[in-house]
């Protein structure tokens, strides 16, 4: 039995999906031949929005299809904290808690010198740049426990300590190694509200 190139064609563009192996790759792509047009029109129209439409906030650099983004723009948080976290979807994970009132900066990835990614790569000038801007009471560190993310975590402080911030990272309770992202609610919970004095 053969295939036309078209479902070939989409079924190697989905298997580059993070995630995505050629098993579930095919289920999608079989998903999506069946599917009535008007469904994979929508998917379509879906994603072709949210690459014309998405762009960096100005303020915080999390992904946003207005700047600044609806967070930026929410007076009724707090802002005298940020919490500066990896990746737009650590925002996604703590928001998910809904203990978090603060605003928040994302760097983009964290610095890992045998992936050359230095800190020039990262969105860590901005964040500098912010904290001189809107004088802030707290920074909180949140990045992922790994050397990486530990490494920035000492980085950032020692650029924003003479800035007379106080600098706090996340109590203990996602394992080394863990992702913000994948930890459940009432653990990234705890571990926010437990944060203490960054030690740098």
């Amino acid at each position: 039995m053969s295939f036309n190139d078209d479902l070939l064609r989409l079924i190697d563009e989905l298997e580059r999906l993070p995630g995505i192996g050629t098993r579930s790759a095919q289920r999608i792509a079989f998903f999506i031949l069946k599917a009535p047009h008007e469904d994979v029109k929508r998917l379509v129209d879906a994603i072709t929005r949210l690459k014309e439409n998405t762009k960096y906030c100005s303020i915080c650099q999390n992904l946003t299809s207005q700047d600044p983004c609806s967070i930026c723009d929410d007076y009724r948080r707090d802002r005298g904290i940020i919490c500066v976290v990896e990746k737009p979807m650590d925002v996604l994970a703590i928001e998910r808690t809904g203990r978090y009132r603060g605003l928040y900066h994302v760097l983009h990835g964290l610095i890992s010198p045998m992936d050359g990614i230095g800190p020039e790569d990262l969105k860590i000038n901005e964040l500098v740049e912010r904290v001189r801007r809107e004088k802030p009471s707290e920074i909180i560190l949140a990045l992922n426990p790994s050397i990486e993310g530990d490494a920035t975590s000492l980085y950032i402080s020692r650029l924003l300590k003479p800035l007379g911030v106080r600098i706090t990272s996340l109590a203990k309770g996602i394992p080394f190694g863990g992702e913000l992202e994948y930890a459940d609610d009432i653990t990234l919970s705890r571990a926010l509200e437990g944060r203490r004095e960054f030690e740098g």
